[in-house]
């Protein structure tokens, strides 16, 4: 965890740090309010560190959780402000280089800006930029409050019983609930899910962020969700920061099957398919005897049976497409939430949102149900899926 502080207080240093250098002097401010707004950089610099620091420690209330608000808020304010600047400064060295490179090719080469006009352009720039990433940072934390969007998906399942035909399963994914996600999002989220009757649910974890002692009543509305068959769950990397075999319990008391490197036969008396859950893609990390192995989930399951994978992370696709499964339902990413994180996210993970065929294996990935971190989603809404089973025969006629 020191090592965890170290590095963030390093990176939001410099975030920060390059968001005042290069915006503040260019705002003209007089020197009280400028030494005001320096003195605002570092405590931005922390804010998003304390309530970390205490629930590190077991110390969670409501107080803590405003700072998160605060903190996180900031955060991507800040985060927004300095990929602008590093946009804007980008944007004007192609144009000098331009021009340098016009220069040599013989082009008129223009008188340098005046400096008073040059302060002029760096003042409006700098105002500009911070409207824009203030806008953007206000859009996102209303988008983020807002509820899931509910996608539809028909994925065809080759070997799929025809009395499974249109067999439903409502995904939920990366609540994280926490901080500033609550109980009365969540059950509005259960209503949204439960209008949908399904014919069974499939929480593919990272429901929360912090302890069962403190967030079961917050938790607790997603008992009432409901579903035909029934209700399965696997954990995600942040159930294992918050106290895995207390949240697996508490999961179990509330109605759901915990899917530990395991499976089910699912069936609805027409037609049957094997639903198997790994742990979390490095829970073994974490909790050794946590093996997130997706052969280990399926031995001993009807070879004759099509399979279908809970795995939190798309990571999990290569394993999962060796043991023959043909759907793996993840989460993890986010959909990337905002940018620029999309790119850092497409990196990190084979897959980012929605459906794709990695080899004969379908993997859905969903943008998660909640948000994580900072409170905002700039054109990647969280989501709710709802994803129906197709016999493969049934659509070639």
């Amino acid at each position: 965890m020191t090592v965890f502080f170290i590095v963030a207080l390093f990176l939001l240093s410099i975030i920060h740090g390059v968001v005042g250098w290069r915006i503040i002097p260019a705002l003209g401010l007089s020197d009280p309010l400028r030494l005001f707004v320096w003195g605002i950089i570092p405590l931005a610099i922390v804010l998003p560190m304390i309530p970390i620091a205490f629930r590190s420690r077991g110390i969670e209330n409501d107080l803590i959780d405003w700072f998160s608000w605060a903190g996180y808020i900031s955060l991507g304010f800040f985060v927004l402000t300095f990929f602008a600047i590093l946009a804007k400064d980008t944007m004007f060295a192609v144009i000098g280089l331009g021009q340098k490179v016009a220069g040599l090719l013989g082009y008129p080469h223009h008188e340098p800006i005046d400096p008073s006009r040059r302060e002029f352009i760096q003042k409006v720039t700098g105002i500009g930029i911070l409207a824009i990433t203030g806008t953007a940072t206000a859009k996102g934390v209303y988008n983020a409050i807002q509820l899931p969007i509910i996608i539809k998906k028909d994925i065809p399942i080759h070997g799929l019983d025809q009395g499974m035909d249109g067999f439903t399963i409502a995904q939920i994914s990366d609540f994280h609930i926490g901080p500033t996600v609550k109980g009365g999002y969540v059950r509005q989220v259960v209503e949204q899910v439960n209008r949908l009757e399904p014919d069974i649910i499939a929480l593919t974890g990272d429901l929360v962020d912090g302890s069962v002692k403190y967030l079961a009543k917050e938790v607790a509305p997603i008992k009432d969700l409901s579903a035909r068959i029934g209700k399965y769950f696997t954990t995600g990397n942040h159930e294992y920061y918050s106290g895995v075999d207390a949240w697996l319990d508490e999961v179990d008391r509330l109605g759901f099957t915990n899917l530990v490197d395991s499976h089910e036969v699912i069936s609805n008396g027409r037609g049957s398919f094997t639903l198997g859950g790994v742990t979390d893609y490095r829970s073994r990390q974490i909790k050794p005897d946590h093996h997130s192995d997706p052969e280990r989930a399926f031995s001993g399951a009807p070879k004759d049976l099509p399979k279908i994978l809970l795995a939190h992370q798309p990571a999990s696709i290569f394993a999962a497409n060796k043991v023959g499964v043909d759907l793996q339902l993840s989460g993890h990413t986010h959909g990337g939430q905002f940018w620029p994180f999309v790119y850092a996210v497409k990196m990190a993970n084979p897959y980012t949102a929605g459906l794709h065929d990695h080899d004969g294996t379908w993997i859905y990935v969903n943008r998660g149900t909640g948000y994580w971190g900072p409170p905002l989603r700039i054109g990647i809404p969280s989501e709710i899926t709802l994803l129906k089973l197709r016999s493969a025969t049934e659509l070639k006629k």
